[in-house]
């Protein structure tokens, strides 16, 4: 399915998956519109990509745990990027590795918030529209974390089970329309992932991905488009995707 002068709106745009998406779907043809928190760094995401000609991206500064401000930026859109045919859900993040009974309240909210009901936040703005035009898709970004909890994982594992259990539910509230609902879950992507979940700890934050070749940004984003590239009466529902050295959430090869 040709994407050429379709409407695609990514969260969480500003850097790693996101703005991978956005060069990816840009490649194609796309229409993109981008949002995120960080105004400079999306901003020169929007500009690459963008490369100076009109209409081919429209940038959003936009926390999308900000219920009313999600609600705003979206009814305000102007007319001609109002119609937004594929939403990427990409907008997420990791705070800390902490056993439970040790963890920050502050990383708790902020996972919650942004994974969960900011996700909710977009898609309860942008669905009716679809619904009503009668065209559409919906892909959330998940994790391997939604299908198998992991020691210090325990509520970003059920903020991403909870992507899944969305995810599925939404399909089935639009099996009677044309919109298609997917869910790309990654394992170990080297981006800024790590790096925020242990709070700006470079070192520790490279670890993780010490001794093996993880997946990167690009690999995800191919994915992605890949999956909104098929013919409308293909839906792929659920995809795992792991880098080569990992067989689950835990159980990874690394070189010596």
């Amino acid at each position: 399915m040709s994407l050429d002068g379709r409407i695609v709106f990514i969260t969480g745009a500003s850097s790693g998956i996101g703005a991978a998406c956005a060069r990816a779907f840009g490649r194609a043809g796309a229409r993109l519109l981008l949002a995120a928190r960080r105004r400079e760094r999306l901003a020169a995401v929007a500009a690459e990509i963008g490369g100076g000609a009109p209409g081919r991206v429209h940038a959003l500064e936009l926390d999308v745990r900000n219920q009313p401000s999600v609600a705003r930026a979206l009814a305000s859109l102007p007319a001609e990027w109002a119609e937004i045919d594929l939403l990427i859900n990409n907008a997420g993040l990791s705070r800390g590795l902490a056993k439970l009974h040790q963890g920050e309240l502050a990383d708790w909210e902020e996972m919650i918030d942004t994974n969960v009901k900011g996700l909710l936040y977009v898609t309860r703005a942008v669905l009716p529209g679809m619904v009503a035009r009668g065209r559409g898709h919906v892909i959330n970004l998940g994790s391997i974390a939604g299908h198998e909890s992991y020691p210090g994982g325990n509520v970003y594992c059920a903020s991403k089970a909870a992507v899944q259990a969305l995810t599925s539910g939404l399909r089935m509230d639009l099996v009677d329309t044309p919109i298609r609902v997917s869910t790309i879950d990654p394992g170990l992507v080297e981006t800024e992932f790590s790096l925020v979940r242990f709070h700006g700890d470079a070192p520790r934050a490279a670890q993780v991905y010490r001794g093996l070749e993880p997946l990167t940004a690009e690999d995800v984003a191919e994915v992605v488009l890949f999956c909104a590239t098929r013919p409308p009466h293909v839906n792929l529902a659920e995809v795992l995707l792991l880098p080569t050295a990992q067989a689950s959430a835990t159980l990874v090869h690394r070189r010596p």
